[in-house]
């Protein structure tokens, strides 16, 4: 159907960054070029004719600023220089050009929340109490007494409060002890980091996925805070009072009209704590602060309430899962635009939490989340290896971790005396160590990622699920994975059609249609293990051959519209005129 019929929005509602399909790379564990078992730059660079093959248009690369390494170059010590574990700037800007050549865009992730310890802003912010860079960051003297509770995500005691002797304060670190916050509340400070914003942009970064930025406002008085007013005030979840800062939309704007408004650029923004009824404030046309943000609300939906992410043994719930999605794309329906992501670095495989990740449903399962996430009204984000259906390694010791939070955590658990043994299971679902193992290139002893020792341990299942392998198998996730990328970018009703959710109840089944103009389809996703008799929603006529199926058949009744679907059976069906 031309463009014309397909009744696309008015060209000042289509902009490229929501056409985008983004595939989040984690530099570490991609791909090692020299044998130190890290991944690298060059690494990247050796594989960005697969990078094209995948038909994305969007690179999300993890950190790869200069770092020691805390929190997996999250905690950044030079915002100027590239960790010399993954290369140098030459590499980068090689890197940023090979891609650009490719029709790829480059998003780089930036932390701004706060930096490493060992910054220079931060060594010179521990000098002395009159040190020029003092207020970079948030400090108590300790001649005020213990200062107000405020909790660490990745701290062993849970204190975001550490003492420094030298001059006899505390500072302020929400995640671990090596990660200082920055105090935003400095004009110098902002003017620094806008400078920094602006070097990047001039050197073609395509935008910024912006880590945590929700936190980055703080109450400077802080006031004093109890237990019992996180759970009363904010739903017992500390990342709800860290997001709403009195000066976080100020400075949000502020960093709009000093960078962003000058550069074809997107952002993409984590935001931790913010509600449905918020969303539209951050990334509203009017309100000129981001394009676009991902929520946390699905991620929760296999997990208990208390305790560290604790899992749910009998999972999640397929209407609550519905739910959630269907909200949020409410939010977006008339203005803003959302993102939809089913799993990231901070997350296990979606294939483990979402799907089915056994040998006998893993490909299916994967191809119908790969399916959801490429039809739904959203950019949609991928996390390298989704494309193979790569699973969580489930480690069972505490020494194949490799992440700060983890080992805080067992810390943690281990001095509280509580119970280590479902921490570990728990651990085997969520840890973010899970999407972090190294991707699996073919069935070598370390999966082609590296001749050296791999930085952590490599799945072992990458003797039958890698990428060498689904090259030669047609029916592979990775060949339908870029067969239903090229459906998302030949269909823009994928894109930007109405979505209309059908059976919410429906515990086995995710139906929903698509439709824009006089174009529509209908997907039906089983996300059941079992075969499942499902009647297509009257009145809705279809054309019997679907346009997009995961399995080799389908039963189809036209006479009555009911389908007889296969254990995590995908289906897109064209509507009928």
């Amino acid at each position: 159907m031309a463009e014309a019929q397909q009744q696309l929005p008015p060209v000042a509602d289509r902009k490229w960054w929501k056409e985008l399909i983004v595939y989040q790379l984690y530099p570490r564990s991609f791909k090692d070029s020299n044998g130190d078992g890290i991944g690298d730059l060059k690494g990247i660079l050796s594989k960005l004719d697969y990078l094209q093959s995948l038909g994305i248009n969007a690179i999300w690369l993890n950190p790869i600023y200069a770092s020691p390494n805390d929190d997996n170059g999250y905690d950044i010590s030079d915002y100027y220089g590239i960790m010399p574990e993954f290369g140098t700037m030459d590499d980068f800007d090689a890197l940023l050009q090979g891609l650009h050549e490719r029709g790829i865009k480059l998003l780089i992730d930036l932390v701004v929340n706060h930096t490493s310890d060992e910054h220079h802003w931060f060594v010179e912010s521990r000098k002395s109490r009159n040190n020029p860079y003092r207020d970079f960051y948030h400090w108590w003297p300790a001649e005020k007494g213990q200062p107000p509770q405020r909790f660490s995500f990745f701290d062993p005691h849970g204190s975001a409060w550490e003492y420094d002797e030298t001059t006899d304060a505390y500072y302020l670190h929400i995640f671990s002890k090596k990660m200082p916050d920055l105090n935003w509340e400095s004009d110098k400070l902002r003017q620094q980091i806008y400078e920094m914003m602006r070097f990047w942009f001039k050197k073609g970064v395509d935008g910024f996925r912006l880590d945590a930025i929700t936190y980055i406002a703080k109450d400077h008085d802080f006031p004093q805070l109890s237990e019992k007013d996180i759970r009363k005030k904010y739903h017992g979840d500390w990342s709800y009072f860290y997001s709403k800062g009195p000066r976080l939309h100020e400075f949000l704007k502020e960093m709009h009209r000093e960078t962003f408004c000058y550069y074809d650029i997107v952002t993409i923004a984590e935001t931790p704590g913010v509600l449905k009824n918020e969303a539209l404030q951050f990334v509203h046309s009017d309100c000129k602060e981001l394009h676009m943000l991902y929520h946390f609300e699905g991620m929760g939906l296999d997990r208990l309430p208390g305790g560290f992410k604790s899992v749910n043994p009998e999972g999640y719930q397929l209407p609550a899962f519905k739910k959630v999605y269907t909200e949020w794309d409410h939010v977006f329906e008339r203005e803003g635009w959302g993102t939809i992501y089913l799993g990231n670095h901070d997350q296990g495989r979606m294939l483990t939490r979402w799907g089915n990740d056994s040998k006998k449903h893993r490909s299916a399962s994967a191809k119908l989340l790969i399916t959801f996430l490429l039809s739904m009204r959203a950019t949609p984000i991928f996390f390298n290896g989704d494309e193979l259906g790569m699973a969580n390694p489930r480690f069972d010791d505490i020494n194949d971790y490799r992440d700060v939070e983890v080992k805080a955590m067992y810390d943690y658990y281990r001095k509280k005396k509580k119970d280590l043994k479902q921490f570990m299971n728990d651990m085997k679902v969520s840890a973010r160590d899970n999407s972090r193992t190294p991707f699996q290139w073919d069935a070598s002893p370390n999966a082609g990622f590296t001749s050296g020792t791999p930085w952590i341990k490599v799945n072992p299942d990458h003797t039958y699920v890698n990428q060498h392998a689904q090259e030669k198998d047609v029916h592979s996730v990775l060949h339908y994975f870029r067969n239903m990328v090229a459906l998302r970018k030949n269909r823009l009703v994928l894109v930007y059609g109405h979505y209309t959710l059908y059976d919410q109840e429906h515990n086995e089944v995710y139906a929903y249609t698509r439709t824009m103009g006089r174009e529509g389809v209908l997907v039906v996703l089983n996300f059941s293990g079992k075969k499942i008799k499902y009647s297509l929603p009257a009145p809705l006529m279809v054309k019997e051959t679907p346009i997009m199926n995961n399995e080799a058949g389908i039963q189809f009744h036209s006479e009555n519209s009911e389908c007889t679907l296969l254990p995590y059976q995908a289906l897109i069906f064209e509507l009928a005129p």
